[in-house]
């Protein structure tokens, strides 16, 4: 089967945004060895651009908008940089805004394309699917705590075979990561989000397909004050936490 064309916004490099309407260069064929001993598999990040009164709203109160958007961010950065550390060929970041300081290099930036989350997921797994057919990872931007152990984990069983799928639940009843050997949109369109169920949900679409599903360790969303709070205090050395001790001074 013919892979799908690429078409929507696409950045090349840190700031330069071209439209694709063709398929992308590949890293590599699929089932190959990646470069160094990498895996064979490419981790996709679904974000927003940090920009106030778009992101992390659920914050506010008791954060401005301002503030929320700078704990985005900073979420946002040590996500990226996990992902950066990963044994993975390619990275990819499907974004809904525009690249900043915050991006490090090494990544292909995609548009996002459709309506809602469940729309956005699907589309962002077949645009980096499409130009490259080996196995993809997908996580968000509120769980700074991912680490690039935890990627090559999530990554490492779809490259050998040994699972269909990767699956992490978080603790609020949603996802934190799909990872699927085989793109198929039906998997993810039309499950509802941000519900206590859509974990659970979507599980329960990947199983009925007949795919194995490896389940990874559940981890927090960043949702509320309270799990902000909760999540820096276990990672006081990331950029996450740094922010909150600003906040915390009234120095934003």
């Amino acid at each position: 089967m013919t892979s799908p064309a690429v078409t929507g916004p696409a950045y090349i490099g840190r700031h330069r945004q071209e439209t694709l309407t063709g398929i992308i260069s590949a890293p590599g064929r699929p089932g190959e060895p990646g470069p160094e001993g990498t895996l064979a598999a490419q981790v996709i990040v679904i974000a927003r651009e940090p920009v106030p009164g778009r992101v992390q709203t659920r914050l506010t109160p008791p954060y401005t908008p301002a503030e929320a958007a700078a704990l985005a961010e900073a979420a946002l950065a040590d996500t990226l940089e996990a992902v950066a550390g990963a044994t993975v060929t390619r990275r990819v970041l499907a974004l809904d805004g525009t690249p900043g300081s915050w991006l490090p290099p090494g990544f292909s930036v995609i548009g996002q394309r459709g309506a809602g989350l469940d729309e956005r997921i699907a589309c962002a797994l077949a645009d980096a699917r499409a130009s490259w057919s080996a196995p993809a990872v997908l996580i968000g931007m509120d769980t700074p705590q991912v680490t690039p152990e935890l990627l090559a984990e999530a990554a490492g069983p779809l490259v050998s075979g040994a699972a269909d799928a990767t699956f992490g639940m978080a603790e609020d009843g949603g996802f934190w990561l799909l990872g699927l050997c085989e793109i198929d949109p039906a998997l993810v369109l039309g499950v509802p989000m941000s519900r206590p169920d859509t974990g659970a949900r979507l599980l329960r679409r990947l199983v009925e397909a007949g795919l194995r599903v490896l389940p990874l360790p559940a981890l927090t969303d960043i949702r509320t004050a309270d799990e902000a709070e909760r999540i820096a205090a276990v990672l006081p050395g990331s950029r996450f936490a740094a922010c909150m001790r600003t906040l915390g001074s009234g120095a934003v």
